[in-house]
């Protein structure tokens, strides 16, 4: 977490230090936290978990953050690997969100024998150049300051920009 620290409020460093103890997991952080196209108090924080055990570690958040199982989504995608081969990469995906405190946090759970793969597919869409970050950055703007695009069109958007500039033919479905 010390990359982004300076990016999070103190709240949110507390949050995250208490869900990573109580999960007693690594938290690895990526997307827009790990650039420059963060704002904070709009964008939701992208959060991976790598775990032996996926229905525990799940459970445990789901205690923690007070959500219902049913917010777990089943995720499946196909992604590069570092031999430019393909594997299929099975995990869950869930939401949280505090109103109050401003915080919309992305958790992804995935076994252990997919962590390099996730790892290299996230480290992939950090190191973007400079003016897709402004692009990322206006899209953002419109989207959250403004609200003159829709969610539907800002995910498309942001989407097809990424994988546009990371040369991205993955495939993701929500189960």
């Amino acid at each position: 977490m010390d990359h982004i620290e300076h990016k999070l409020t103190n709240c949110e460093i507390i949050f995250f230090n208490n869900l990573s103890a109580y999960i007693d997991t690594y938290m690895y952080f990526y997307g827009s936290i790990c650039r420059g196209d963060y704002l904070q108090g709009y964008s939701d924080i992208d959060v991976a978990i790598f775990t032996d055990n996926e229905n525990s570690t799940i459970t445990k958040i789901i205690t923690f953050l007070s959500l219902h199982k049913s917010e777990v989504k089943k995720i499946i995608y196909s992604a590069d690997n570092t031999n430019k081969s393909h594997v299929l990469i099975k995990g869950y995906k869930l939401m949280y969100k505090n109103p109050e405190k401003r915080l919309v946090v992305e958790i992804s759970v995935y076994n252990n024998k997919y962590k390099e793969y996730v790892l290299y597919e996230n480290a992939r869409k950090i190191e973007l150049p400079i003016y897709i970050i402004c692009i990322l950055c206006i899209l953002k703007i419109l989207y959250y300051r403004l609200n003159i695009i829709s969610e539907k069109t800002y995910k498309q958007y942001k989407r097809n920009i990424l994988n546009v500039v990371i040369k991205n033919n993955n495939m993701f479905l929500v189960i």
